[in-house]
C-alpha cells in the first residue's frame, strides 16, 4: 500500500475531507479525525479504532497493525505499516475507524433532535391559560 492508496481509500468514505494536523495529512468526517498519514513517519498511517477493534486487527494482521505508543494506543489509535498493508486488510480498518467517528456524531445529532422534538411536543400539549 502506498500513501496515495491510503489517501484514496480514506477519501472514498462519505463526507470525508482531508486536512492537516501536526504537519501531516489527516482524514475527517464531520470535523473529527478517523485516520492520518505520515505518523510517526511517511511509512505509516493511523486509524482510530476502539480498543476491542484494535485487538482484533492486531491479532489478525500483526505485520500491518501496531498499537500507537502511550495513552493514544491504549485508547485504540492503531498505526498501519503501509508497506505490509493491502487493500483487503486496510479497508475494513478504515471502515471501522470512519464508522466510530461518523456514527458517534450522528448519535449525538439524533439525541439532540429527539430532545428538541420531545420538548416541543410537551410545550404544545400543555393547555394554555387564557388571559382574561
Amino acid at each position: 500500500m502506498t500513501a496515495e492508496g491510503f489517501r484514496k481509500l480514506a477519501l472514498s468514505f462519505p463526507e470525508t475531507a482531508e486536512n492537516r494536523h501536526m504537519h501531516h495529512p489527516d482524514f475527517r468526517v464531520r470535523g473529527k479525525i478517523f485516520a492520518t498519514l505520515g505518523y510517526p513517519d511517511e511509512r505509516w498511517g493511523m486509524v482510530k479504532l476502539t480498543s476491542a477493534q484494535q485487538t482484533r486487527f492486531v491479532l489478525a494482521h500483526p505485520d500491518v497493525f501496531v498499537p500507537a505508543n502511550g495513552a493514544w494506543g491504549r485508547a485504540g489509535s492503531t498505526t498501519v505499516n503501509l508497506r505490509a498493508a493491502r487493500h483487503s486488510t486496510l479497508l475494513p480498518a478504515l471502515d471501522a475507524a470512519w464508522g466510530n467517528v461518523a456514527l458517534k456524531g450522528l448519535g449525538t445529532q439524533i439525541r439532540t433532535r429527539t430532545a428538541r422534538r420531545r420538548s416541543a411536543a410537551r410545550s404544545a400539549a400543555r393547555p394554555r391559560r387564557s388571559r382574561s
